[in-house]
């Protein structure tokens, strides 16, 4: 149960003072969710993005042009407006006059607010227009007692529409003096070598800063809370993996007779990066620990044959194996994959997905529960109820972030002591392995197979399309195979970006129906029929969307095309560039962009110019985006940080794990002094769900 002493911070946001059930319901959509509405807490949480600084307080000659000022003006005349022009006020001081404008605004309110005759202290941006400085709509209008209440840093939230800036700030006031006396859960050697204040106080600077670098995120008030909040989730992925060592598995060693047969049937060698995967997956696999490993390689890295070794260890040992695409191309893909392998070592692969005939999925399915098939392949669809296995040992989840964490356990449920070996094409940079995977065992393939060709990569723009289109004329002509991507799978009036379809439109005029077309939208039949129409040859270019990004493998296709290369992220431009170079033959990638561009979309396409090495890409996307988008837009199950961003405060998750595994190597319960703490850095930050593993014994 929540310690009663966290209660306040529990309640309703709607009961603060100034909130009410009204706007109460604005703070829901801006801040709550569909388990709960907005909380004291949330509003707490929910830090200021910038400030306005109100202590610049010159003359009006002196007030600098496009910067807020507030100046102490005599209110000299009134300038009503002439049809539906703005309202116009005059107001000087000793060296000067400004104009303060207001649009569409009731002339009554403004002779009261600001009264002929009168001083008053007005805040604003400050402009010149027609060879007159002007203010447009003053921020604040205020005598000399609301400059006294008026704060010096005024913060500045993020809103939703009908929640104005002085009502979240005065809810967050509201909230900070709900706050209980808090105990300190970090050490004093934390607190010292951080330079840090408590808790409370880190909150209340950043709520009512006294300076704008009072809300930096690098700043000593941000960086504290960030160290909370990465202390409360390595706590809490240290006590799902200390829950996940305590249940016990089965020792699965095999005789590694199929393995033989498998590697004598691959036509190349393994790398060593494959090499020592195999070792340590082989290892967990014999030991009496549950697996739950992340397979993580670059593009064409060869992770299938890893997780097919792994699955025939397994079978070895008298058991099954599963393996979880999110796509059903992907799941396809898989399986052409695996089957010749599997065959050639007398194993039985079965493909299910959710478009399987009854019949044949009657028959599958019975050839499953009695063992007969060795490893099935498939979507999700693989996790239904009626899908019952004889004696599942080991389940391979492949793209495993875009199933969601909670997910990747579902399909383990079906079996006893269930390993699990996740795989992702997407390399995770360092500091999101460790916030994302914690739990997780992580092995990594960085090595390309032997053969594997450097792709040239080019950056075109979009007004040399004619030329790009000419050479493609010629690479068909000397029989080579070309994807063509396109962001969206339609035109539309709202938007300038090419479209998959009226680009396809366009491409058979040149090449008639050697064209192709497959996207997102398609029926899965139709989907399946060209991609198999361009693997087998009969089109040669394929215009598509992004459903091609992750484990289509046509060795033949050369050249990729992405149109407007500008508007992808960093990581899915490298995926897209990995569906060519699979072969032996010399390969390209044209990277069209619509100029100008930003310095954010240039630096993207530069590095992808330079390198193919998948794992520095990520670590410069993770730099350029942040971490909300380098494993998709924010998966389900993720941990969504509030406060921390890894690609600011990153390197405070070493400290964070090992003070998080010091913490429970002391006090495994969390019953001792500081672990009670802790127990309430839990409750804050939401991470409790883990506490009751502990409950649970």
């Amino acid at each position: 149960m929540r310690p009663s002493l966290l209660d306040p911070l529990f309640a309703e946001a709607s009961a603060l003072p100034g909130v009410g059930p009204k706007t109460g319901k604005l703070f829901d959509r801006l801040l709550g969710d569909a388990s709960h509405p907005a909380r004291v807490l949330d509003v707490l949480l929910h830090l200021p993005i910038s400030s306005i600084d109100r202590r610049n307080r010159p003359t009006i000659a002196q007030a600098p042009l496009g910067a807020v000022s507030t100046i102490k003006a005599q209110v000299t005349e009134h300038r009503p407006p002439r049809g539906k022009g703005p309202f116009k006020v005059l107001v000087e001081d000793g060296t000067g006059d400004l104009t303060l404008v207001f649009f569409r605004a009731n002339a009554g309110w403004i002779e009261k607010l600001l009264p002929i005759g009168e001083t008053r202290w007005v805040s604003g941006l400050v402009e010149i227009f027609d060879f007159y400085r002007q203010m447009v709509h003053p921020d604040r209008v205020v005598d000399e007692v609301g400059l006294a209440a008026l704060p010096p840093v005024e913060p500045v939230y993020g809103l939703t529409e009908g929640l104005f800036q002085r009502v979240v700030a005065k809810a967050a006031a509201a909230a900070l003096a709900r706050l209980p006396a808090l105990p300190e859960w970090l050490d004093e050697k934390a607190l010292r070598r951080g330079g840090w204040n408590a808790f409370a106080d880190s909150l209340q600077k950043l709520h009512l800063p006294q300076q704008p670098q009072d809300l930096a995120p690098e700043g000593a008030f941000w960086v504290r809370l960030a160290y909370d909040e990465l202390l409360s989730h390595q706590l809490a992925l240290r006590l799902v993996r200390a829950k996940m060592q305590t249940l016990h598995g089965r020792a699965q060693n095999g005789d590694g007779a199929l393995r033989k047969k498998i590697l004598a049937a691959l036509p190349f060698e393994l790398t060593g990066d494959q090499k020592r995967s195999i070792a340590e997956i082989s290892a967990h696999l014999a030991g009496d620990k549950r697996m739950l490993r992340l397979l993580q390689g670059d593009v064409g890295s060869g992770k299938t044959v890893v997780a097919l070794l792994a699955m025939a260890q397994v079978i070895e040992s008298g058991r099954q194996a599963a393996l979880m695409a999110p796509t059903e191309i992907l799941a396809r893909q898989h399986f052409a994959t695996i089957r010749p392998l599997a065959e050639a070592a007398g194993l039985n692969v079965a493909l299910i997905t959710g478009r399987d005939k009854a019949s044949e999925r009657r028959a599958t399915l019975e050839a499953l529960a009695s063992g007969a098939v060795h490893i099935a392949v498939g979507t999700h669809a693989l996790v239904q109820d009626d899908i019952a296995f004889a004696a599942l040992g080991i389940a391979v989840i492949d793209e495993q972030h875009r199933f969601g964490v909670r997910q990747r356990l579902v399909l383990a449920d079906k079996g006893a002591a269930v390993d699990v070996l996740a795989m992702t094409a997407t390399p995770i940079p360092r500091t999101l392995a460790l916030a994302f995977f914690g739990d997780m065992d992580i092995s990594s393939l960085r090595e390309k197979p032997p053969g594997r060709q450097p792709i040239d990569t080019r950056a075109i723009s979009v007004e040399r399309i004619d030329e790009v289109v000419a050479g493609l004329s010629r690479a068909i002509g000397a029989g080579a195979r070309i994807y063509w991507v396109c962001p969206l799978v339609e035109g539309s009036e709202d938007s300038d970006l090419a479209a998959a379809q009226d680009r396809a439109e366009d491409l058979r005029k040149f090449f008639g129906d050697r064209v192709g077309l497959v996207h997102g939208q398609m029926k899965g039949r139709d989907k399946d029929a060209a991609m198999e129409a361009f693997a087998g040859g009969e089109t040669k270019l394929l215009v598509a969307t992004t459903v091609i990004e992750v484990g289509v493998n046509v060795p033949e296709a050369t050249i990729m095309v992405i149109e407007h290369a500008e508007r992808f992220g960093l990581a899915q431009l490298h995926q897209l560039r990995g569906r060519v170079g699979r072969g032996s033959a010399k390969s390209s990638c044209i990277l069209l962009y619509a100029g100008p561009l930003g310095e954010t979309a240039k630096a993207r396409l530069e590095i992808l110019r330079e390198t193919e090495d998948g794992f520095r890409i990520a670590e410069e996307d993770l730099r350029l985006r942040g971490e909300g988008e380098v494993l998709g837009a924010r998966q389900s199950g993720a941990p969504g940080f509030k406060i921390a961003r890894l690609d600011i405060h990153g390197d405070l998750l070493r400290a964070a794990r090992d003070d998080a595994e010091r913490a429970l190597a002391e006090d495994p319960e969390l019953s001792g002094e500081r672990g009670r703490r802790l127990r309430l850095l839990l409750y804050i930050f939401e991470r409790e769900s883990a506490l009751q593993l502990l409950r649970a014994g």
